[in-house]
């Protein structure tokens, strides 16, 4: 039984504790916060300027901070939060042994991406599908790999034909058209990953996606909610897949009724390692079809935006190409093209890898939510709450980490790993590096990151073996575009191409 109200007065001084408690709390923040080095202004008002500065020069606002406070800490401004930007193999490190309770990887990309209004509670709150990629994607990157290069022919032959004269082709639309289709051939399997709607759904969620997390972030988190429904196409993107999928789930489900978890002939893709560990209210059809979506997404986007890169470096720095046609030509004649025998493709691996030090998503990776107060080995305390992310443009042009950084060298790693004996190399792309945070480091390093790598691997393979490349008018390699720390290849810019002449 309830006992008897608390007096009003009890209730006053206790709401007054709390209220007391909580600024005191916040004033500590932001006196810890006072402490590390700001880019811009620094003032409660005058900060504002220095937000909308960031805004549009954010990559500038981070490569002034890396260079003046250089191997520490400094924060940049937004509308509504500080991020605090670090910089330096030892607080990268720092970032790697911190533990889950103290930060939080799925906060900061939540926020990052609004994902609970992008891509719904479901995945925000309960991402199972990431451990799914982790281990079983990965696993069947072998069994799966004759699937995969089948899609990436056929996709090529009817994106990009080889004809005898120039051809030219728009990017980064084409590029993810290829990659959507030929992510899906591993995900959902023939004939959906072909089905025209299905591959538009997918590619135009991932645009949706990016534009709606950008508006969103410019409301006041009182805001955020209204402006996801308003924003978003998130109920339409569910019913729009639901007809797609719908039948292959509810196929599945049946057959596991009739027959058990092992059913004969059952498909190893993406749907079904979802079905082997779902439970509950994971396995309903709208569960299911935003772990799809989802998984379109981060496929779609990162790889599309990578590859897009290395067809504007090989188109600018040609004389890469016969080196790359020696070694996948050579490794084919002996080997057979395989998941295996690309491992062997060292240049291509090389090249790829070079691309995305000059060319990665951005400005900064590893972004983290502090879930506590963390004091990095240097003293620098990061309060509770704020958001902590690496430099990684910068890192990748220090001259303490890479010789002539500015320098565009396809080969670069590929002669680091001529050094080094046998075994699995630290200067393949799929390693991770205090140096090297494309792919971030730590626990929470990039899970897809094997399944993507291998992708662009046989997709690069199959055009210097195919396709000359060539910009039009035999111009120079394009400018990016920035959005705020975000970068992205020109979508307008086309590339030529032409069957292999020699």
């Amino acid at each position: 039984m309830d006992g008897p109200p608390l007096p009003v007065s009890v209730l006053a001084v206790l709401t007054a504790l709390y209220l007391a408690s909580s600024i005191y709390k916040a004033c500590v923040a932001r006196i810890e916060l006072d402490k590390i080095p700001t880019v811009g202004p620094s003032g409660i008002l005058t900060s504002y300027i220095g937000a909308f500065r960031a805004f549009w020069h954010s990559r500038e606002m981070i490569l002034e901070g890396y260079d003046k406070y250089r191997g520490g800490a400094f924060k940049i401004p937004g509308l509504f939060r500080w991020t605090v930007v670090v910089g330096g193999k030892q607080m990268v490190d720092d970032l790697r042994k911190a533990k889950d309770d103290q930060i939080s990887f799925m906060e900061a990309v939540g926020e990052s991406i609004q994902a609970e209004h992008t891509m719904g509670r479901e995945v925000h709150h309960d991402p199972y599908h990431i451990g799914i990629v982790r281990s079983a994607l990965t696993r069947s990157l072998v069994e799966r790999f004759p699937d995969v290069q089948d899609e990436i022919v056929t996709a090529f032959s009817e994106h990009i034909p080889a004809t005898e004269e120039w051809t030219s082709v728009l990017a980064l639309p084409t590029v993810m058209k290829i990659v959507c289709r030929t992510s899906n051939r591993l995900f959902v399997g023939l004939p959906l990953c072909r089905n025209p709607d299905y591959r538009s759904l997918n590619i135009e969620f991932t645009i949706y996606v990016m534009k709606a997390a950008h508006i969103i972030n410019l409301f006041p988190n009182i805001l955020k909610p209204i402006a996801g429904r308003v924003f978003t196409s998130v109920p339409a993107s569910i019913k729009r897949a639901t007809r797609h999928l719908r039948p292959i789930i509810e196929e599945r489900l049946l057959q596991e009724e009739k027959h058990g978890k092992d059913w004969p002939e059952k498909p190893n893709d993406y749907i079904t390692w979802l079905l082997d560990v779902a439970e509950g209210p994971q396995r309903t059809i709208r569960d299911l079809t935003l772990r799809v979506l989802a998984l379109n997404f981060a496929a779609i986007h990162t790889t599309s935006m990578a590859f897009t890169q290395v067809l504007f470096d090989l188109a600018a720095y040609p004389y890469h190409v016969p080196a790359l046609r020696e070694e996948v030509e050579a490794v084919i004649k002996e080997e057979g093209l395989t998941k295996m025998s690309l491992h062997k493709m060292r240049k291509l691996d090389s090249f790829i890898k070079e691309s995305q030090r000059l060319g990665g998503n951005g400005a900064l990776s590893m972004e983290r939510r502090m879930l506590q107060d963390f004091t990095f080995s240097d003293g620098t305390v990061v309060p509770k709450g704020h958001t902590v992310a690496v430099a990684n443009l910068p890192m990748h042009l220090d001259e303490e980490n890479y010789s002539d950084p500015d320098k565009f060298d396809g080969f670069r790693f590929a002669h680091l790993r001529d050094s080094e004996v046998e075994g699995f190399s630290k200067h393949q792309m799929v390693s991770l590096g205090l140096d090297y945070i494309v792919f971030g480091n730590g626990r929470h390093a990039c899970p897809g990151r094997f399944f993507a790598v291998n992708e662009l691997k046989a997709l690069l393979a199959h055009v210097v073996l195919n396709y000359d490349v060539a910009f039009e008018n035999n111009g120079g390699r394009p400018a990016d575009r920035w959005y705020g720390h975000i970068r992205v290849p020109d979508p307008t810019v086309s590339v030529m191409f032409r069957k292999r002449r020699s």
